[in-house]
């Protein structure tokens, strides 16, 4: 049976916040929370939040004081935490006939039940995740440019080989972060459960592009790493055999046009 929250309302407010690299919950899955798996737990006087190990937390009925009042008490359990994390703001309401739907920043669902309060924050925070490592990948892609059309200007930069190895290691650090912690395009364990509540996870799921947005960060994160290894393959090189410059700058050109007409400019966030 399916446990009811907000009763008494038929309007939810909902703020989603990446908070930081993970949150360590052994202490509050001891206490007596609401719901586990992920894990709910009662904050403020009459909300709740729902928190991922991942960084990620999903904030329901907590007006604006509230929400710093729980957030402070959680900096504790925060693990290198972000200092300006990506939020997402929406509103619940109540519909029997368009559960799922989202509309001008309104989720409509059937119930403020846990289990649906959980399949919502389990999208909402994919997508802060998403939008967070978005705007880095866009920043590791303006600063790849720069260093592979350098490249014409000398062959025995030790910095500028530095640099590169650092972008691709940077470029693997949020793969292994998105595929290995995350897993944004698996299911959430709770519609083993409920399988009733498929429909409504897959409609926001697709509502909130979250498989389409990875699938586009993955392309763009691959190409940054082939660039700048590609980058660095040619440096090195250079060093050793001093190759004419305008290969390697039309080899450079080539990629970086490429990327270009594949992504265009990166979006502003």
């Amino acid at each position: 049976m399916e446990k009811l929250l907000f009763s008494d309302n038929d309007l939810v407010s909902v703020r989603a916040l990446f908070v930081g690299e993970s949150l360590d919950l052994k202490l509050l899955e001891k206490t007596d929370p609401l719901a586990i798996d992920p894990l709910v737990v009662s904050a403020g006087d009459h909300g709740c939040a729902v928190l991922f190990r991942y960084g990620a937390a999903v904030l329901f009925g907590l007006d604006p004081l509230e929400q710093v009042t729980f957030l402070q008490q959680l900096d504790t359990l925060v693990v290198k935490p972000l200092p300006d994390p990506a939020t997402e703001d929406v509103n619940l309401r109540l519909d029997t006939t368009g559960v799922g739907r989202v509309e001008n920043d309104v989720i409509w669902l059937s119930g403020f039940s846990v289990e649906q309060l959980q399949l919502v924050a389990d999208v909402l925070a994919k997508s802060v995740v998403l939008e967070h490592y978005e705007a880095g990948t866009a920043k590791i892609f303006d600063q790849i440019e720069p260093f592979a059309n350098s490249l014409q200007l000398t062959a025995k930069n030790a910095s500028m080989g530095k640099e590169l190895l650092r972008q691709i290691g940077r470029t693997l650090s949020i793969q292994n972060r998105i595929v290995g912690r995350v897993e944004i395009i698996d299911k959430p364990e709770l519609l083993w459960d409920a399988p009733e509540l498929e429909r409504i996870y897959l409609r926001l799921e697709d509502e909130y592009e979250i498989r389409e947005r990875n699938h586009a960060l993955e392309r763009k994160l691959d190409l940054i790493s082939r660039t700048a290894e590609t980058a660095l393959e040619l440096l090195q090189y250079n060093t050793s055999h001093r190759v004419e410059w305008y290969i390697v700058i039309l080899i450079v050109v080539e990629i970086l046009l490429s990327l270009y007409e594949l992504f265009g400019p990166p979006a502003a966030l």
